[in-house]
């Protein structure tokens, strides 16, 4: 999914990160609430000999052993901060209990650790989920991206029963650390879309991003063009093989994933067709404010306060597209919050602390943030020969679908295969919503449309 900068849930879902030690060394377990939905969080603290240091699990999430940057613990306070996604922790050591606040880019959640470890609540019905056996071909496989250290990405690949070398689709993840189903939320989309594509005929490689699950590497510094290898590694890997189709090797990538699949596609003329699911048509800067806006909506803010965001954001957006210098780059844009908290609303005061203000800065001068707004997709669409579908959905708060769709139709007006479509009431994750806000995407059953699901095995069987 696309990182979130003003909102907690998001980027909260994708990563997380947090806390401490002293007394308090050992395993410690709390439950975060973010707006209804429950994130069972477990922080391992240690003392080394000059200090704490902490790591911590989202089981919910399939995460563990995260570390954070910074652990303190003095007169029973504790203080924990993780830059990269710019969360701090607040709490006191009260007998058994540690009571305290998750901060993140200036929100507040109540958070209480103890020692008395949180059952897994039973996971809600998904019912998209396929049931093993299977009724088609499913084997484990590893490959190698030889641009990335030589890391070994691990996958499955589905085949479907009785099609001699069949088209292939290779699954290219959202942002943040996903697993080879793209597993969010007790939800599964590639499983889901594997075993839809692969039961009407057409092959599927889904493969866990690197550092995750059973794939080497770290996204430690990594952009989309790092993760763009990792396609082409796929991609080279499914040329070795004898029972796919070397010339319909195709790209599904969703959200982030569609913005990386027509950077491929823009240098490898051989890659067969792409689809965009929720992918982005305008720079990550528009993406962003288009974003937050949204989310400051549903979070009930006032106009002032969402005007007012939005304007720091065109600024500081604007200096990381203009400012070369990275160390130039992060004291202009903390000279400049801080100069802007002077005529800010009283209800984010909170969010330009000095400390928020460091912490924000770390987190969008990153690789990562830092390529996403500088780049403008156009510039690999336009390259991109081979038939392209793009979908999204009219709810999608995260991609917003008109601005985004207009985008991608711009960029591809000299290609002579495109469809557009925009899918009613579906959101980011391509649900059947009402709102398409945030905390609707665990509460609903439908892991992915089926309208959706049929869009695009019709579009590729039309045309293989």
């Amino acid at each position: 999914m696309i990182r979130l900068i003003t909102t907690l849930i998001i980027t909260l879902f994708a990563f997380i990160s947090t806390i401490f030690a002293q007394e308090i060394t050992g395993d410690w377990h709390g439950q975060l609430d973010v707006h209804g939905t429950k994130l069972r969080i477990s922080f391992h603290v240690i003392k080394t000999n000059i200090a704490y240091a902490s790591t911590m699990d989202s089981p919910d999430q399939g995460a563990f052993g995260i570390p954070t940057d910074k652990t303190t613990y003095k007169n029973n306070n504790l203080f924990i901060t993780l830059k990269t996604i710019g969360v701090t922790f607040n709490g006191k050591l009260e007998s058994d209990k540690i009571e305290g606040t998750f901060n993140q880019n200036g929100m507040d959640f109540p958070l209480t650790l103890s020692k008395e470890k949180i059952k897994k609540e039973a996971p809600k019905s998904r019912p998209q989920d396929p049931k093993e056996p299977y009724k088609y071909k499913s084997e484990d496989v590893v490959f190698t991206n030889k641009k990335a250290n030589n890391i070994q990405l691990a996958g499955t690949l589905t085949l479907p029963n009785e099609v001699k070398n069949p088209p292939v689709a290779i699954l290219i993840s959202g942002s943040g650390p996903q697993n080879r189903n793209e597993e969010f939320l007790n939800h599964r989309p590639f499983l889901v879309i594997s075993d839809y594509l692969t039961k009407n005929g057409i092959a599927v490689l889904r493969y866990d991003d690197r550092g995750v699950a059973k794939s080497e590497g770290t996204q430690k510094n990594a952009t989309s063009a790092d993760f763009a290898t990792d396609v082409e590694a796929a991609y080279n890997y499914l040329l070795t093989r004898k029972d796919v189709s070397s010339k319909k090797i195709g790209l599904i990538g969703h959200s982030e994933g569609g913005f990386i699949a027509p950077m491929v596609a823009s240098k490898n003329k051989n890659i067969a067709f792409v689809i965009l699911l929720a992918g982005t048509g305008v720079d990550g800067a528009e993406i962003l404010r288009t974003q937050s806006k949204k989310a400051l909506k549903f979070a009930k803010l006032d106009e002032e306060y969402i005007n007012f965001n939005d304007t720091m954001s065109k600024h500081v957006f604007n200096l990381i597209k203009t400012e070369t210098d990275q160390k130039n780059r992060k004291e202009t844009i903390a000279a400049y919050l801080k100069k802007a908290r002077k005529n800010a609303p009283k209800t984010m005061l909170k969010e330009l602390t000095d400390e928020n203000i460091k912490l924000q800065v770390t987190k969008i001068t990153s690789p990562w943030m830092s390529y996403f707004i500088r780049t403008n997709p156009k510039q690999f669409l336009k390259k991109v020969t081979c038939p392209v579908l793009a979908l999204n959905g009219s709810k999608d708060f995260q991609v917003v679908p008109k601005l985004n769709l207009n985008g991608i139709k711009t960029a591809l007006q000299n290609n002579k295969d495109v469809t557009i479509t925009e899918l009613e009431n579906l959101n980011h994750l391509f649900q059947n919503c009402k709102t398409g806000a945030v905390d609707e995407y665990a509460k609903l059953e439908e892991t992915f449309s089926p309208k959706a699901l049929k869009i695009m095995s019709d579009w590729i069987n039309k045309r293989f």
